[in-house]
Formats: C-alpha cells, sequence, structure tokens
C-alpha cells in the first residue's frame, strides 16, 4: 500500500498496490473524489464532476 498527498487539503490517501489507472478514490479527510491519472509515477487528481445531461 502507498500513501499519496489529496491534492484538496494534503492528507494522505492510501492507494492499493493494484490500482488501476481511472480508478476513483476518497480521501479520508476531506471527502474529495480523486482520479488515478497515472500509474509511473502514481499520480492523482480531482475527478471530474459528474453533470446532469436531463436528457437533452
Amino acid at each position: 500500500m502507498t500513501t499519496l498527498i489529496c491534492v484538496e487539503c494534503e492528507g494522505g490517501v492510501d492507494v492499493a498496490a493494484d490500482v488501476m489507472a481511472g480508478e476513483i478514490l476518497e480521501c479520508p479527510d476531506c471527502g474529495a473524489e480523486l482520479e488515478i491519472v497515472s500509474l509511473d509515477p502514481l499520480t492523482i487528481e480531482l475527478a471530474p464532476e459528474v453533470e446532469e445531461d436531463w436528457g437533452e
């Protein structure tokens, strides 16, 4: 297990060894949704907000 720094609150986010790119994690400190954007080096960013399309 690896610990990364949350880009929102700088808290520690534990990342499993078998994590996949595109996986969404939640920061245990602030609740921010974080996306794994790269495996080498292991990098996280804020996950994009899902927008409602209301059938348009």
